[in-house]
């Protein structure tokens, strides 16, 4: 299988302006336990092979992606003037042809785009990211009105296969009470549900149409890796752009 015919298409209403793609492990050049279109340069894997992977990517896209060291925060970067692997967790943009990157294998890839297309972005919510407001702040950047604006989830772990903690779910219940039916309980443990958690967050800052969301990296070993399930594994890239017309 071919990188094009792997990749996942945002099944979204955004206007035509807004391109998006979201990777799958399937279609690229690395071996185990990479295999096969690992994009990340921080895991392990051969360079030269990623870098390869990155080239593939290269001819589906306008531009370079914006490739960030993302650390599990909430800072949102430009990607017309982001410099070389800029330390942030989301990426937006206004101009045309300036691609957004976020990479994961478990966490949360969050799309977001208004009506028109004025502006794009995607922003990597782990649970420390959405807990601290990587999706408050990536919109904040945005600055468009919240009723205009739609999001898409991308390849996540689920709800039946992401256990954490209690301190974990304390974090979110100190923030937000509701978030209290995200969490099963499971022995001394809960069952998480970062779906839930990111369309709770979504929906309480004005955004009402939200997409996608139904996919589990942990469980579907063909096309997703998995940090949970693998350890040493690669990264997928969620994508997003503005055309120019």
């Amino acid at each position: 299988m071919t990188l094009a015919e792997s990749l996942i298409i945002p099944d979204w209403p955004a206007p035509p302006k807004v391109r998006a793609i979201q990777t799958t492990r399937l279609g690229g050049l690395s071996t185990a336990p990479y295999d096969s279109l690992n994009f990340g340069m921080h895991v392990g894997d051969d360079a030269h092979t990623v870098a390869a992977n990155r080239n593939l990517l290269n001819t589906l896209v306008p531009s370079e992606p914006v490739w960030m060291e993302q650390v599990h925060g909430t800072a949102v970067i430009l990607a017309e003037s982001a410099g070389c692997e800029p330390r942030a967790d989301a990426c937006i943009t206004r101009r045309a042809n300036a691609v957004c990157a976020v990479m994961t294998a478990d966490c949360l890839p969050v799309f977001l785009c208004d009506d028109v297309g004025t502006v794009a972005g995607v922003a990597h919510a782990g649970w420390r990211g959405l807990a601290d407001g990587v999706i408050e702040d990536t919109i904040i950047a945005m600055d468009v009105p919240t009723s205009s604006m739609m999001a898409w989830l991308g390849p996540a772990i689920g709800p039946q296969a992401f256990e954490v903690g209690p301190e974990v779910r304390e974090v979110f219940l100190r923030n937000d009470p509701a978030s209290e039916f995200a969490f099963n309980a499971r022995g001394d443990k809960y069952l998480a549900d970062l779906y839930l958690l990111a369309r709770q967050r979504l929906l309480s800052l004005g955004i009402q149409r939200i997409y996608g969301g139904d996919f589990c990296s942990y469980t579907d070993t063909e096309r997703f890796f998995s940090y949970r399930r693998d350890g040493r594994t690669g990264r997928m890239a969620s994508l997003i752009w503005l055309s120019p017309a």
